[in-house]
């Protein structure tokens, strides 16, 4: 298993009036993140908020090209991200202990935090199709090139970690400064996770290792 300390490019926020960020997804423009009641979208470019929605929002968010998913206690939203309006609602695999979500092949990948596990969702019935399990407490998830990452906070630390979907064995891990929490977790489709700050209620941007 290969271990580095996790280099961050950037930091975004604090924000007026947010109190702390759980999940973060990307669209291709904006980096979105739930604040409890709102799902806001910054610009990379400036770390301004260009938009908000007002939608229960208390852990994982991700994107699926059109819809925002949005996990708001013990159940998913679908949200249409032109609108804000909240299309359906499916329940969640762990029934309000929910944490990141991520979109993938076709399916929700939604983490179960203190069960350190992460499911595969049928994202129109809420069905659990499979089940990884994972060796932390597991905060946002993300799939990117056929890997799949998720951050972890457990005994005040947190990382970002590259397992096998198969078998949940660690093959990469991103350690952050001591202190610093992952909350929500997504990938750029390029050399960047943007990383959820939980309770510091900001967004940071760290480096996405290449491997040769």
């Amino acid at each position: 298993m290969k271990r580095t300390a996790a280099e961050i490019i950037k930091e975004y926020g604090p924000f007026a009036g947010v109190e702390a960020v759980h999940g973060v997804t990307y669209d291709g423009k904006h980096v979105w993140f739930a604040s409890g009641d709102k799902l806001n979208a910054v610009d990379p470019a400036d770390g301004k908020i260009a938009r908000s929605i007002d939608v229960a929002a208390h852990a994982g968010t991700a994107f699926d090209g059109r819809h925002l998913f949005q996990i708001a206690e013990d159940r998913i939203q679908k949200i249409d991200a032109a609108t804000g309006r909240v299309l359906s609602t499916i329940p969640a695999p762990g029934g309000g202990g929910d944490s990141g979500l991520a979109w993938a092949e076709g399916s929700l990948w939604v983490g179960q935090y203190r069960e350190r596990k992460i499911h595969q969702v049928d994202p129109e019935t809420g069905k659990v199709l499979r089940t990884i399990e994972s060796k932390r407490f597991v905060t946002g998830v993300t799939w990117v090139d056929g890997e799949l990452w998720h951050g972890t906070w457990e005994n005040e630390e947190s990382d970002v970690r590259r397992i096998d979907p198969d078998t949940g064995k660690i093959l990469e891990q991103l350690d952050l400064p001591a202190g610093t929490m992952v909350s929500g977790l997504e990938s750029d489709g390029g050399d960047r996770f943007f990383c959820g700050g939980g309770g510091r209620g900001n967004v940071r941007a760290i480096r996405r290792p290449r491997r040769s």
